[in-house]
């Protein structure tokens, strides 16, 4: 079974708060996405390899500690997903960038794909799905399946807010993916929409309906 990360740190747990609220606008929930993937991003790599180094510095020689192994990529899910890439790459300027493009059929709420552009060597690289919302987990499931596909075996997850659902369906369909989330909440209501949530992440990150 796929190990779930709640992170309550209270940085994050503060910023989710501000990010519910349906007064927050455009420009502050967008910081807010932003931010909150940021601080999220630095729990979910803590556990890449790292190997010592010396440095010298001004007055004698340290040894260090450096990333080691596997180089990094960030692959957000369109649209949402695009929210949550800045502040990661800020703080792993040498990732590389992949895109997957699904949206959610209105009557089947099942993913659709429409565009997957990826890195020519994704499958050597740990892989970070981000998506600020894991709610019936499909689009997840299929976002991994396409990573899969292109020899990925690598691969974390990173939703801001998740729900029971999505994170059955992800740790069914995907047992060896890690899932970090800031909150699981109570459901899915009869539309897919994460209860209590913050309604649809894509529209208040992009000022759009």
């Amino acid at each position: 079974m796929a190990t779930l990360h709640v992170l309550d740190h209270p940085l994050i747990q503060h910023k989710l708060a501000i990010l519910r609220n349906a007064e927050t606008g455009v420009k502050e929930f967008r910081e807010l996405i932003s931010e909150i993937a940021g601080l999220m991003c630095y729990e979910a790599t803590r556990n890449l390899p790292t190997e010592e180094v010396e440095v010298q510095t001004p007055v004698a020689v340290a040894k260090c500690r450096m990333l080691s192994g596997k180089k990094l990529a960030i692959v957000p899910v369109l649209r949402a997903g695009l929210g949550m890439v800045d502040s990661m790459v800020d703080m792993i300027p040498s990732a590389k960038i992949g895109h997957i493009g699904l949206y959610r059929d209105p009557e089947t709420h099942q993913p659709v794909e429409y565009y997957c552009k990826l890195p020519e060597d994704i499958e050597n690289r740990v892989v970070f799905v981000v998506d600020p919302m894991l709610a019936t987990g499909g689009s997840a499931v299929a976002a991994i399946d396409f990573l899969k596909a292109k020899g990925c075996r690598n691969i974390i997850m990173m939703n801001i807010i998740g729900c029971p659902e999505g994170v059955k369906a992800v740790q069914e369909a995907h047992p060896d993916v890690e899932l970090y989330v800031a909150a699981v909440d109570e459901k899915l209501n009869d539309h897919a929409y994460i209860i209590p949530g913050l309604g649809d992440a894509g529209d208040r990150i992009f000022g759009t309906k």
